[in-house]
């Protein structure tokens, strides 16, 4: 069963992904990251172009476009549609509703920024995953001054 977690209170998600991808790729986890739209992906592709600011500055993370014809060989992929699903094993929404193929990953990630709307589909998400019997884990980065969360 897919193990689910919310991240509450992220003040920026795309540095919170670069920082989660970080971690997965070092220990050789396959990340997808279903993005709310082509804008954010090309966002979030330049911060892990450049790694994070706790990287040293020749480092970055490798990533693909879910439809790119070598998206298979990245260990993050880019996706805005939820098509071409080539891995299984962590996935982070960074949409408003939850992913319909969320059931297909081991683990799955869910952010939660600070604004009311993204709070109440947040919410929403929450209920729908605990309705069905998911075990979800919740971390409130306003409570963590440093969180060490790791897929």
């Amino acid at each position: 069963m897919t193990r689910v977690e919310f991240i509450f209170n992220v003040p920026d998600k795309l540095a919170k992904t670069v920082d989660l991808c970080e971690k997965a790729v070092a220990k050789n986890r396959q990340i997808m990251v279903f993005a709310p739209d082509a804008n954010a992906t090309m966002q979030l592709q330049q911060l892990l172009w450049h790694g994070s600011t706790q990287a040293v500055a020749t480092s970055f993370l490798p990533s693909a476009l879910a439809a790119d014809l070598h998206a298979h060989l990245s260990p993050i992929v880019l996706n805005t549609t939820g098509e071409h699903l080539i891995q299984d094993d962590v996935l982070i929404n960074l949409q408003l509703e939850y992913p319909p193929f969320f059931s297909r990953f081991r683990y799955l990630v869910e952010m939660v920024g600070l604004t009311e709307e993204d709070k109440a589909q947040a919410r929403a998400r929450f209920r729908f995953y605990r309705d069905r019997g998911y075990t979800i884990k919740t971390t409130d980065l306003a409570d963590t001054p440093a969180i060490n969360t790791t897929p």
